[in-house]
């Protein structure tokens, strides 16, 4: 039986649509239930096989097969926000690229996003569009970064996000799909495709998705959102731009501080090798090394605070990695380099598997040209689309 795909076709957007005020899922705005009419082109095809063939023939995939975007599965979506079609769940500033919730849907659903990963999707999108995150220059840039997102509060234990094992890689529906639709968005609405919008020498895996939960339940610290000004109970994202994740060990001591050089080294070695500038980094700190600063009763901030110290270089630093040529330039050799512009630009995410000294550095795409955005997951409520 021929199965009914809705395509990806773009809606052009009057000026007033791309100036609208993007509505919170809280608002009192319910009205009588539109038309079931959806904006996309609609193709009738055999089978999932051949819905494949066309999206990859057509470049509406990021390389890996998708779910076929039946009608029936895109009004699921919406539903699950409480969001007519034609609402903008963002806008694109630098190009006035507005973001329906159709097209939001049509792409989580390709990505394999069941609709209650929903709300989640509509909430990273809106951090994304705010403008200090700079969503055209990081998407666009030859630096290849890729969007890093962690989910906070109670909404992690109801998709069954993963906070441990493998955490930032492959295993979890929700963890991949959810970080596999915002590509999908940036590729099919916003043209972010590779070789034309998306100029990436390089890039890396996360650019697939890199999206992951905090291990809340198995850590004293307080959650990453909490940190970042969201109630307690609430649930939240953050969205940072970030280069590939850089993987250090140290099973060797347990002094905080010995435990800390290390990530701090391996920031210092991102600014001689890669960029210098200042701006937000993430470190993933495991159990097994989490455990040992919370013996020592170090907070997040204690981890902040040395990072901020330790994290520096000075120009003729430079030299010991090839680039001699640059050490004289500007400020001398003596001018010093700091990884953050205060602790307050360090993201200090408790996940990982159990077992092993490990930890993980996120590099920032360019310093304080993309700043990382926390936003509030919204839950609809009763009463229809918007």
């Amino acid at each position: 039986m021929p199965v009914s795909i809705s395509l990806l076709w773009t809606v052009p957007c009057s000026f007033a649509m791309c100036t609208k005020e993007l509505p919170s899922l809280h608002e009192s705005t319910a009205m009588p239930t539109p038309p079931r009419t959806l904006h996309a082109a609609v193709y009738e095809l055999a089978d999932a096989f051949d819905v494949n063939e066309l999206y990859q023939q057509k470049g509406w995939t990021d390389g890996l097969p998708i779910v076929p975007p039946t009608e029936e599965r895109i009004w699921a979506c919406l539903e699950a926000v409480a969001l007519a079609p034609t609402a903008i769940v963002g806008i694109e500033h630098v190009r006035q690229r507005p973001i329906s919730a159709e097209k939001v849907a049509i792409n989580a659903v390709m990505a394999g996003c069941l609709p209650t990963y929903m709300p989640v999707v509509v909430a990273i999108l809106r951090a994304m569009c705010q403008e200090p995150f700079n969503l055209h220059g990081s998407a666009a840039s030859t630096g290849g970064s890729a969007p890093f997102i962690v989910v906070n509060g109670p909404i992690r234990q109801t998709l069954g996000m993963n906070a441990t094992h493998n955490v930032l890689a492959n295993g979890h529906r929700a963890n991949a799909s959810i970080g596999r639709a915002i590509r999908l968005v940036l590729m099919n609405v916003l043209g972010y495709i590779p070789g034309q919008l998306d100029r990436s020498t390089l890039g890396h895996s996360g650019k697939f998705t890199c999206c992951i939960a905090e291990d809340e339940e198995d850590s004293a610290w307080l959650p990453l959102a909490q940190e970042r000004g969201v109630l307690p109970g609430q649930s939240a994202i953050t969205v940072m731009a970030s280069e590939a994740p850089r993987q250090i060990l140290n099973e060797w001591t347990q002094n905080p501080e010995e435990i800390l050089e290390t990530f701090a080294a391996e920031m210092r070695h991102n600014m001689l090798t890669y960029s210098v500038w200042s701006g937000n980094y993430a470190l993933i700190i495991p159990k097994q090394l989490r455990e040992l600063l919370l013996a020592a009763g170090w907070s997040k901030q204690d981890v902040r605070e040395y990072i901020f110290r330790a994290a520096r270089v000075l120009r003729r630093d430079w030299a010991t990695v090839g680039k001699a040529n640059i050490v004289h330039r500007r400020g001398g050799p003596e001018q010093e380099f700091t990884a953050l512009r205060s602790p307050d630009d360090l993201l200090v995410i408790a996940a990982g598997g159990p077992a092993g000294g490990f930890g993980a550095v996120l590099p920032p795409w360019l310093g304080a040209q993309s700043q990382a955005i926390t936003q509030r997951i919204d839950l609809p409520l009763t009463g229809g689309l918007r």
